[in-house]
């Protein structure tokens, strides 16, 4: 059987109450007592309570974070920004997806409810009735990316409409004639500010060329060959996150189309894997990692300080990335030569 609170209490020769004090870390305990209680804890192999902990304390040390997917490096590198900044505090991490599905981000959430101190949610469903019906009025939260203000959460979004806007600029000042666009989810917001920030980004009179996507690489893909056999074919591609643009350049390149001789490709978020396909994809930098630990840091807030919680919505810059898929980026670097084999 697993050692209990007593049987170290017991080892240590004090009571019940003194050991959940030490091993609470309350300061009202005298160092040799608390060293003699965590040795007897350490050779009893005793891993105290979590549950018996929140009652006492009621925190969890805990947060949760609702996401719309886990797949991709998008959301790899956001959680990776979370985490981290989660794990400098001490706290844990507990992470679901709704898969795109309402029901199922509705379950989460109740799912969540009393399991942590306080929720980062990032939902396409999270509009104000949905978080009504399906969010404690009492436990914290902070939005990500929602495209909606309430009055009692802090929000932090990206520029979406600025850095589609910027990209669209930039194709069309680099010599581009006929830029398509290829689409986010339906019902998205990030999907729509980034389609509204393409058609602001085109010259009066330039005809819009707009292809469905979903977000995902296969999405990209098959934009990519309605693309190819488009006519007249686009000369350059403005996909909506880098996942369709890596999926558009796969089927361009099986069309027998080179990027950026052909036709430019350009995405949107720069994901790790942006600056190492070839052509390197020109993209709008998302700072993905720091947006997450921001948005963790106000949540820590406003757990820590329910009256004082933040609302005001924090927008987050971006920044155009340009790289050779749009045939403007920076020549190669010349390879060193290789040193020739002793003799």
């Amino acid at each position: 059987m697993p050692a209990t609170i007593r049987d170290v209490a017991r080892a240590a020769g004090v009571s019940v109450a003194t050991v959940s004090r030490a091993l609470n870390g309350a300061t009202n305990v005298l160092p040799e007592t608390r060293q003699r209680i965590e040795d007897a804890a350490r050779a009893l192999r005793f891993t105290p309570s979590g549950a018996a902990r929140s009652l006492i304390t009621r925190r969890t040390d805990t947060i949760g974070a609702l996401l719309p997917d886990l797949h991709g490096e998008y959301f790899s590198e956001l959680i990776r920004g979370i985490d981290q900044a989660a794990r400098a505090r001490g706290l844990h991490l507990l992470v679901s997806s709704s898969h795109g599905n309402a029901d199922e981000a509705a379950a989460a959430l109740r799912a969540m409810n009393g399991r942590v101190d306080g929720l980062l949610v990032m939902s396409p469903h999270a509009d104000a009735d949905f978080l009504r019906h399906n969010l404690p009025g009492s436990l914290p939260a902070v939005l990500l990316n929602s495209g909606i203000d309430l009055e009692d959460h802090a929000s932090f979004v990206i520029d979406n409409l600025g850095g589609a806007t910027t990209m669209t600029r930039h194709l069309v000042a680099s010599g581009r004639q006929r830029v398509a666009f290829i689409t986010g989810a339906q019902g998205n917001d990030e999907a729509a500010q980034r389609l509204a920030g393409y058609r602001a980004g085109l010259k009066p009179g330039m005809r819009e060329m707009v292809f469905d996507g979903d977000f995902s690489e296969e999405a990209g893909w098959a934009a990519g060959r309605r693309i190819a056999n488009h006519k007249p074919r686009p000369d350059a591609v403005f996909a909506a996150n880098d996942m369709m643009a890596v999926g558009c350049m796969a089927a361009l390149h099986e069309a027998g189309l080179r990027v950026p001789d052909d036709i430019a490709v350009v995405g949107f978020d720069d994901i790790p894997i942006a600056r190492y396909v070839t052509p390197a994809l020109t993209t709008i930098r998302v700072p993905i990692a720091a947006l997450g630990a921001a948005a963790l840091d106000a949540l820590v807030k406003a757990v820590e300080a329910p009256a004082t919680q933040a609302t005001h919505t924090v927008v987050t810059p971006v920044e155009l990335v340009v790289r050779r898929s749009c045939g403007a980026g920076p020549p190669p670097q010349p390879r060193s030569p290789r040193a020739a084999p002793p003799h």
